[in-house]
This record gives C-alpha cells, structure tokens and sequence, in this order.
C-alpha cells in the first residue's frame, strides 16, 4: 500500500508533459470563457447587408460592433440603429432604426408610393417601433407592427469593415 497519493512529479518525464498539457487546456478553456461571456453579455461583431438602411448602411456587407450592455438595461434610445431578432423569422436578424419607445405616438407613411397617405399609432408597453431608413425597401413595424423590446438583441456603436467608415457609429 502507497502512503503517498501519486502525482505527476512521480512520473517523471511523462508527468512533466501531462501537466504543462494540462495546465495549457487550463489557459485555453479560460480563455474561451472569456469570448463567450464577452459575446453573450458585452459585445459582438455583426455583419449587414441589403438595401434597408440606405443611405446609413451600405449595401455590401459592413461589420460592426454591436454593444448588448444598453439593451439589457433598457437604455436604447429613438434613433439608435438596433439588431433584432425578426419577429416574421426569429432565425433571422434584422437591423433597423429604432423610431419609436412604448407609449410614443408613431406618425408614419403607410404606402411610400402615396406619402400623404399616413397613420398613426401609440406604441403598446413592452415594444418599440423599428423602421429602415430606405422606406423602398424596408421590412418593419409598418409591415409587422410594434416588436416586443426583448427582441432587441445588439445596439450597433463602432464601424469596422470597410475600412474607410472605421470608427465611432452614433446616430445619424
């Protein structure tokens, strides 16, 4: 019977090898906590692309930074270009300015191709209004009405690629 536990130092080389693998698995699994928790909870990239948000966003695939901090705490503003989570197809995410908050009355073009034809609505509790900038060609509240706020997933606040938009992405 041993009287001491065995460890890796009583397996000489090959105890050396174990634990600086170890101890490396160690480093890397924290570092993978690390991304995880940056991308659940603070930020992420995000990628678009389409005509929706003309002129703001391009039409070729841009890269931003997305912030998830302000949506969890209920402190995205009208104006913000938002990403949520498609109420149509919840596969599926969609940027869009955020127009209006709940209780806001909403005044807004219900057919671009009549723009005196308009109509009004109050925003209910819980949601808020999201539109394109390119009324043309814009999926929004004006076709699928108010979007529950829990579908806001990322506020967008930095441009990356292309890099000749490289910086700050406030509100336009």
């Amino acid at each position: 019977m041993l009287s001491k536990a065995m460890g890796f130092r009583n397996l000489g080389p090959l105890g050396l090898f174990a634990k600086e693998g170890l101890e490396k698995a160690f480093s890397l699994g924290k570092f993978f906590c690390f991304l995880h928790v940056t991308d659940t909870y603070l930020v992420t990239f995000v990628v678009t692309s389409g005509p929706s948000m003309l002129p703001t966003i391009d039409l070729i695939p841009t890269m931003f930074l997305g912030e998830r901090i302000s949506t969890r705490f209920g402190k995205v503003t009208r104006g913000d270009i938002v990403i949520i989570r498609s109420p149509q197809n919840p596969r599926k995410l969609i940027a869009k300015r955020l127009v209006g908050m709940e209780d806001d009355t909403v005044t807004y073009i219900s057919n671009p191709d009549e723009p005196d034809k308009q109509e009004t609505i109050v925003v209910p509790k819980g949601h808020v209004w999201i539109q394109g900038d390119n009324a043309y060609k814009s999926n929004d509240s004006r076709n699928f009405g108010a979007v529950p706020y829990g579908l806001i997933q990322h506020r967008l606040f930095w441009r990356v690629w292309p890099i000749k938009g490289f910086g700050p992405f406030w509100k336009h």
